[in-house]
C-alpha cells in the first residue's frame, strides 16, 4: 500500500512539475499560450460532452431493447 502512494505521488509531482516546466519553456507569449490552451480545453469539452451523448443514446437503445425484446 505504502509503495502505491508513493508511486501515486510521484506521478502526480512529476505531472504538475512536467507542466510547470512546459508552460516555462514554451515557444508562446502569455497571453497566446492561454489563448491556445483555452481552444484545447474548449475542444476537449466539446468531444466529451458530444461522447456522453452519443454513449446515452447507446445506452437507451439498449435499455429499450431490454424493456421490448424482439421476437424473431
Amino acid at each position: 500500500m505504502r509503495k502505491a502512494m508513493s508511486f501515486t505521488f510521484g506521478a502526480i509531482l512529476g505531472g504538475v512539475l512536467g507542466a510547470l516546466t512546459a508552460l516555462l519553456l514554451a515557444p508562446y507569449s502569455g497571453e497566446e499560450l492561454r489563448s491556445a490552451i483555452q481552444k484545447s480545453v474548449e475542444d476537449i469539452q466539446i468531444d466529451v460532452k458530444e461522447a456522453a451523448l452519443q454513449k446515452r443514446a447507446e445506452l437507451e437503445d439498449q435499455l429499450q431493447e431490454f424493456i421490448n425484446p424482439q421476437e424473431s
